[in-house]
């Protein structure tokens, strides 16, 4: 992203208007176009999204880029573990640090620090692997049944995430998830940015799901304080997330204000393309 691009997203421009670009004027190519800014230091756009913070999926999904940034492209991530700092404001950009942790012959590992003004608001470790496609692949688990994501209303937001609930009881939660208006992705190191971006959709809903106060979404920011605190993912085999993605999510625990889920995602044909955990703290006002 040039720097002529970078400030007018923010319009630093005319130095007037630092709102920043609603996330429905923003592509996922954008989104992914971080400007270098020094020896493995990257920053990118943050977009304004309708409940005020920035979405936690989009800074992990850049983070993540950062660090493909400094390893060779035969190298693919297969793991990533993200901590959520601070919430993170749409009215300036993300600066990425990436620190190269090891080169190895077969796997290379990142550690990538996202700050702005306020500091670090995101701190992301990645793992990279050379192709092995040639050994074992073995899936034990299989995608589970589950009405079609045209019988259920879109809860997407913005132009980037169509999102389908299919099923909510006793602590799981069926859903499909894709990107929307983002051509399909052939790269397999895009497309995990893109997964990883996805994935932050579906995994709070099943903690909230067995909490014992239950209220309407639209009444959720009224009765609770809610936000992710970390997420992990393991990347299997290859997906395009701009197809659709069935995510089968479950509530592991509630404690302490902290609610955990772990996840598998499938593609449409039943592969197994992920697996993911997040925790959310869930404070209940009052």
């Amino acid at each position: 992203m040039g720097s002529r691009r970078l400030w007018r997203h923010y319009g630093l421009v005319a130095k007037i208007d630092r709102t920043g670009t609603p996330v429905d004027d923003v592509s996922f190519e954008e989104l992914l176009d971080l400007e270098h800014h020094g020896p493995d230091t990257y920053v990118g756009i943050a977009p304004r999204y309708p409940w005020g913070r920035i979405f936690g999926g989009q800074v992990i999904a850049q983070a993540l880029r950062a660090a493909m940034f400094t390893v060779d492209e035969e190298f693919a991530p297969h793991s990533l573990h993200a901590y959520f700092i601070r919430g993170g404001s749409h009215a300036e950009p993300i600066r990425f640090e990436v620190d190269r942790l090891r080169n190895g012959r077969s796997f290379v590992a990142r550690s990538v620090v996202a700050r702005q003004s306020s500091g670090a608001i995101l701190h992301l470790s990645a793992s990279f692997q050379k192709d092995e496609s040639g050994a074992a692949d073995v899936a034990p688990v299989s995608m589970p049944r589950a009405e079609p994501p045209d019988t259920v209303p879109d809860e997407g937001w913005g132009n980037l995430v169509e999102r389908r609930k299919v099923l909510r009881e006793d602590g799981r939660v069926l859903t499909w998830i894709r990107m929307t208006n983002t051509p399909s992705i052939s790269d397999q190191r895009v497309a995990a940015c893109a997964l990883a971006f996805i994935s932050d959709t579906v995994m709070s809903e099943p903690p909230r799901s067995i909490h014992p106060t239950q209220v309407d979404r639209v009444d959720f920011q009224d009765h609770f304080v809610g936000a992710s605190l970390d997420h992990a993912m393991h990347f299997h085999r290859a997906s395009d997330p701009t197809q659709w993605v069935l995510s089968d999510a479950e509530a592991q625990t509630l404690v302490g204000s902290r609610g955990l889920s772990a996840g598998r995602l499938f593609a449409a044909d039943g592969t197994h393309v992920a697996t993911i955990s997040q925790e959310i703290l869930l404070r209940k006002k009052g």
